[in-house]
């Protein structure tokens, strides 16, 4: 990466506007794929609609740390509000647009906000219906254009563009005005409150995690520190903003001069990868699985001999990657020539589908498989991985891109100290641990502790300092002979083999593990030479023929192998479709809700210890 040319940052998010635009004045800073289009805002005209904004929405009653809630899709818009929001002295508060009314409801309650900023119509109906369950919610504002409030609606309701209006008119009404809002935004704080942000609720309740303006900047810098960005460099976003990953990282971006452009939906991202061709994105593990899935399904399309030279590349990429990652300027010469080969053939057709110019990769939020990194690594396309909370502002460590290490979340950053409790359990000290959650001082109690933040995952570091995640502290599947079972490592390697898409392990309380998977529908018809079935009836029977039962039955068998007893599984089901967000069965970042998908699905566990 390049070596980056940002300077001492400002002291708050609030002045983080005004710093980009006077350092960074190019005018395609933020931008949305749309269509065969992308429209850009950035220097001056992102100032002036920050602007316009925070005085639009202080004109509808919006004050000095009021909590005002973004129910969006990232988008443009999405990183506007939140500049205002943050430089007006307020308090953003990021909530997913896939959650239903009364999740919003429980989060607008819990956080006390005022005001809403919501995308479409769609998100404007949810608002609506809960308007009276939210009696300090005094008005909405809307991205999309909307018809005009009426008086019988529940709740006033604005567009972006009248807030911004109302605002505007406040400068052409007053001298000084623009110049007395970037005061106020130099008024506000590092200590305090810049967003308050709701934990997924993986385990219960979601928690309302509480991050200063000092938390997050002090993460920017670090990041920053660990990995190398600068203008030349575009990436692409697709994840929710609503997530802190996300969140600091498009900060990063913008931080460092980049372009960052917004997928227009996830759906979308194949076809935005061409048109912004970027050098740098983040994604989960779920989206380079799906990714990988997609590129060698694609590969093996043609059958014959193509299908072959595709596998025989495949092949060629695994082993290079290892030996990128083992010791870059060893790589021996008879692989060396293979990859030349293999490059020509295969690996420079899928960096062109992916937009020909990516050179790096972010990972987080879960494991990635050691497997995917060591593919992706040796076609050309280098995945690095970072760890970290919600409660950490998020990032607590990252592997660096000059040395790679599967299976590790790379070095704490120069910021960050990490230790461990007796248990395993990894501690973390530095300036971006949250201030406690909101409304909780006893959980906040809990997990605060000395100084120190106990993050609930197990794990170690190794003897080149890089961090090593085996496990969530609270996801120990224990048996009722009392064998503790780390379920994470065992789903991953179930994952690696390719009839299985999601894997999920249970067994607590009962005499062994066992396992639900979810099957890759259509690479598992492909590999039986059948076609890819078209009604949930087709998949139940796909799914129930012996050689499929058998592909699944070999693939736990493998897993099994390296397993203490106590950890092998004894028995399996497949499930006939994919877990979903929409379903409640996947946070927004995709990962897993066991508690759900142990109560939904418990005649099927039932019936496998029956």
């Amino acid at each position: 990466m390049a070596e980056s040319s940002v300077p001492a940052l400002p002291r708050t998010l609030a002045e983080l506007p005004f710093f980009v635009s006077g350092r960074f004045p190019r005018p395609d800073l933020i931008g949305r794929a749309k269509a065969d289009a992308i429209t850009y805002i950035g220097g001056r005209d992102l100032v002036e609609r920050v602007r316009d904004l925070g005085l639009g929405l202080t004109a509808i009653g919006m004050g000095k740390g009021d909590r005002v809630a973004i129910v969006s899709e990232s988008r443009p818009e999405w990183v506007l509000a939140d500049f205002a929001i943050l430089a007006s002295g307020a308090v953003t508060v990021p909530v997913y647009p896939t959650l239903q009314a009364p999740q919003i409801a429980f989060i607008l309650k819990d956080s006390g906000a005022t005001l809403v900023a919501v995308s479409t119509a769609e998100q404007l109906a949810k608002v609506r219906s809960i308007a009276a369950d939210v009696p300090g919610l005094r008005g909405v504002v809307v991205f999309d254009p909307v018809p005009a409030s009426s008086p019988s609606d529940p709740i006033p309701v604005l567009s972006l563009d009248e807030v911004a209006s109302r605002g505007h008119s406040q400068i052409l009404g007053g001298w000084g005005v623009g110049r007395a809002f970037h005061d106020q935004a130099k008024r506000v704080n590092p200590g305090d409150v810049a967003t308050i942000i709701y934990t997924s609720g993986t385990t219960g309740q979601p928690k309302g995690v509480m991050l200063t303006h000092a938390n997050i900047i002090s993460n920017i810098e670090g990041i920053c520190a660990a990995v190398r960005v600068g203008p030349e460099d575009t990436a692409l976003s697709f994840l929710p903003l609503c997530h802190s990953f996300e969140h600091t990282v498009v900060l990063v971006y913008l931080a460092s001069g980049m372009s960052v452009v917004f997928a227009e939906m996830l759906e979308t991202v194949a076809r935005d990868l061409k048109a912004v061709r970027p050098t740098i994105m983040t994604a989960v593990p779920r989206v380079f699985e799906k990714l990988h899935l997609r590129i060698v399904t694609s590969g093996r399309a043609a059958g014959g001999l193509k299908a072959r030279i595709f596998d025989w590349a495949c092949g060629v990429a695994s082993r290079r990657g290892r030996a990128l990652a083992g010791t870059p300027g060893q790589v021996p010469f008879w692989l060396r020539l293979q990859s030349a080969i293999a490059d020509r053939l295969v690996f420079h057709k899928i960096r062109e589908a992916l937009g020909g110019r990516l050179r790096v990769a972010v990972s987080g939020s879960a494991a990635l498989r050691a497997s995917l990194g060591e593919f992706f690594y040796g076609i050309g396309l280098p995945i690095i991985e970072g760890y970290g909370l919600t409660e950490t502002s998020p990032v607590l460590s990252v592997v660096p891109l000059e040395r790679v290490k599967f299976g590790t979340v790379g070095p704490p950053l120069p910021n960050v100290e990490i230790s461990f409790a007796e248990d395993g359990e990894i501690r973390a000290k530095g300036p971006n641990i949250m201030l406690g959650y909101h409304n909780r001082p006893a959980e906040t109690a809990a997990v605060l502790q000395d100084g120190w933040f106990y993050t609930g995952d197990i794990g170690s570091l190794d003897a080149d300092g890089f961090l090593r995640i085996t496990d969530r502290k609270k996801e120990f599947i224990v048996t009722s002979g009392g064998k503790k079972i780390a379920p994470q490592p065992i789903e991953v390697a179930l994952r690696s083999h390719p009839p299985i898409l999601e894997a999920v392990l249970v067994g607590t309380d009962r005499r062994y593990p066992a396992a639900l998977l979810v099957p890759d529908v259509a690479g598992l018809a492909a590999r039986l030479g059948l076609a890819k079935p078209g009604t949930p009836a087709e998949v139940e029977a796909l799914i129930n023929r012996p050689e499929a039962r058998a592909l699944f039955a070999e693939a736990v068998e493998a897993v099994n192998q390296p397993l203490a007893q106590y950890e092998r599984i004894k028995n399996f089901a497949v499930l006939p479709r994919e877990l979903t967000i929409d379903a409640g069965e996947l946070t927004p970042t995709l990962k897993v809700k066991r508690r759900v998908i142990d109560e939904r699905y418990k005649a099927v566990i039932d019936a496998m210890y029956s």
